[in-house]
């Protein structure tokens, strides 16, 4: 049984988004994009919001800005964090590449960093390959429950 769930979520289309951006053109642009290709997304316009908004919502994958006028990115990701450790988060920020302040997204826990001067598709190649790592550590663990549960029955 476990196996059959773990291939069929390898094989979903559709996933859930949060973004997080002080910038509502942004957080438009970004959920009519990711609804287009099929998704479901809801945005944050204030950091502030997230825990809140975590509490009562499900999502697979937060995409956040790094410069908020009243919540800090790199701090923001250490919350999410804190809340949850295994969800993906992407850095999608105006700030272009910055390696310092991508390495203190990286630390933070994000899993992935893209400049917004960057074409669209390149967001989505990065929110794949997080989705698709996440799932894959996803089901490894599914699959390693049961061969745990036959070693402590042995």
């Amino acid at each position: 049984m476990a196996i059959i769930y773990a291939m069929t979520l390898l094989n979903r289309d559709s996933f859930q988004f949060l973004i997080i951006d002080d910038d509502p053109a942004i957080t438009r642009f970004l959920v009519t994009y990711l609804r287009q290709k099929g998704h479901s997304c809801q945005a944050l316009t204030e950091g502030f919001q997230t825990a809140t908004w975590l509490a009562h919502n499900d999502c697979e994958v937060v995409i956040v800005d790094l410069r908020m006028p009243k919540v800090d990115g790199i701090s923001l990701i250490s919350f999410i964090r804190e809340i949850n450790p295994k969800i993906p988060i992407v850095v999608f920020t105006g700030v272009g590449y910055d390696e310092e302040k991508m390495h203190a997204a990286l630390r933070a826990g994000a899993n992935g960093y893209v400049s917004k001067n960057l074409p669209i598709e390149q967001l989505y190649c990065v929110l794949s390959r997080v989705l698709a790592t996440s799932q894959q550590r996803s089901s490894r663990e599914t699959l390693d429950r049961p061969q745990a549960a036959l070693v402590d029955a042995a």
